[in-house]
C-alpha cells in the first residue's frame, strides 16, 4: 500500500502512525498492531521485523477487517506457522474462501473447536465436520472414541453407522445424537446383533416405538427382543413387522405366536 503525500498533508498524524507502522521496532509493532486504523495495520505487515507473536496478537482483535485478514494469509509467516492458521480460522472477520483454505491444515480436533465456536457461521461449521468426515477412515480407534464423546450431531451420526461396538455406547451417550442416525443405523448395513442390542438395552433409546419397529424388522435381531418389545406392541404395530420382507422365518414365527397369544 502507497501512502500519498496527500494523505500525509490531510492528516499529519495518520501519516506519522503509518511511518512509525513501516519502521517500528520488534517491542514497538506490539502497540502498532493496536492501532485502529486498517492503513497503520497493512502497513505494520510490511514491517521486517513483524514476527509470529505480533501477528497472533494482531488476531485476537474482531474489528479487524476481510481484507486485512486476507492480507495476513498470504504472508510467508502464515504459511509456515501452525498457530497462527489457528488463530485466523478462529477469527471471525476472516474471509469464507480463506477460513476454507485452512481448514484441511489443522488437526483433528482443531476442527472439532471450530464444530463449537461461537461466532462460527454454519456454512464453516458444516466445512469443519466435512473435513473432519473425510478423515475417519484413517483415524486411529482412540480419537474415535473421544471425537463421538465431543462430535455434533453430524459426527457422531457418521460414526454410529461404522457400527464398531467399541464405539457404540460413546455414541448412544452424545447429547447431540438424533433418533433418525439411531434408525439409519437400524436399517444399515453395519448393523450387528451387538450393536441392535445397545441400542435396544439403552435408558434414553430403548422405549422409541420407531426404533423398536426398526430393531424388530431387522435379520440380525436377538430373539430376546422379540420377547421384550411384541407383547408391548399394538395389532396393527405386530402386523407391520410380520410384513416386512427383511424379517427371517424365525424371527416371523415369534411374531405370529404373539398374534395367537391375542387370539388373532
Amino acid at each position: 500500500m502507497e501512502y500519498s503525500a496527500e494523505i500525509a498533508e490531510l492528516d499529519p498524524l495518520l501519516s506519522r502512525r503509518l511511518h512509525q507502522a513501516l519502521t517500528a521496532g520488534k517491542d514497538e509493532i506490539f502497540q502498532t498492531v493496536t492501532d485502529p486504523s486498517m492503513e497503520v495495520l497493512h502497513a505494520a505487515l510490511k514491517n521486517p521485523l513483524i514476527d509470529d507473536n505480533h501477528l497472533l496478537v494482531l488476531l485476537k482483535r474482531r474489528d479487524l477487517s476481510g481484507e486485512l485478514l486476507s492480507s495476513i494469509y498470504k504472508l510467508s509467516l502464515a504459511a509456515e506457522s501452525h498457530e497462527l492458521k489457528i488463530a485466523m480460522a478462529h477469527n471471525p472477520a476472516t474471509p469464507a474462501h480463506v477460513t476454507l483454505a485452512l481448514l484441511p491444515h489443522l488437526y483433528l480436533f482443531e476442527l472439532v473447536d471450530i464444530c463449537y465456536l461461537p461466532d462460527a457461521t454454519p456454512d464453516l461449521k458444516v466445512a469443519a465436520e466435512r473435513a473432519i468426515i473425510q478423515r475417519l477412515s484413517v483415524t486411529p480407534l482412540g480419537n474415535k472414541i473421544t471425537l463421538v464423546r465431543r462430535g455434533t450431531s453430524a459426527l457422531v451420526e457418521a460414526l454410529i453407522k461404522e457400527g464398531d461396538q467399541r464405539m457404540m455406547e460413546a455414541c448412544l451417550a452424545n447429547p447431540h445424537l438424533k433418533e433418525a442416525a439411531i434408525f439409519q443405523f437400524l436399517n444399515g448395513p453395519n448393523a450387528t446383533p451387538d450393536g441392535i442390542s445397545a441400542v435396544a438395552r439403552h435408558p434414553r433409546w430403548k422405549g422409541r416405538i420407531n426404533l423398536q419397529l426398526a430393531i424388530l424388522k431387522n435379520p440380525k435381531t436377538p430373539s430376546v427382543w422379540y420377547t421384550l418389545f411384541l407383547p408391548h406392541l399394538g395389532v396393527g404395530d405386530l402386523k407391520g413387522v410380520i410384513a416386512s420382507k427383511r424379517i427371517t422365518q424365525a424371527q416371523k414365527k415369534i411374531v405370529q405366536e404373539e398374534l395367537r397369544r391375542r387370539g388373532l
